[in-house]
């Protein structure tokens, strides 16, 4: 499956975003809506999709801006998470 194509069966997590214009989200905007919003099938798929490597480079790099749009519980789980299996 293409980021593309799962971001289309999952677009109601992207409800803000034109569905016509799904498809120019990049995998930043992608990685922050599914960690924050989406289940633990959505998270592991994401990973089969870009893998892992890369879902924690974004986190990372997104969680050490001083504005981050993640709850701090998410934070505090994907932090370790991606310490222990990245």
């Amino acid at each position: 499956m293409t980021l593309e194509k799962f971001v289309k069966t999952r677009q109601f997590l992207f409800w803000s975003v034109d569905p016509e214009k799904l498809h120019l989200l990049n995998p930043e905007a992608v990685v922050e809506t599914i960690l924050n919003y989406g289940d633990w099938d959505d998270v592991q798929t994401l990973i089969k999709i870009l893998g892992i490597k890369r879902v924690a480079k974004i986190f990372q790099k997104q969680i050490s801006n001083w504005r981050t749009n993640y709850d701090e519980k998410i934070i505090y789980y994907f932090k370790r998470y991606f310490n222990k299996y990245a």
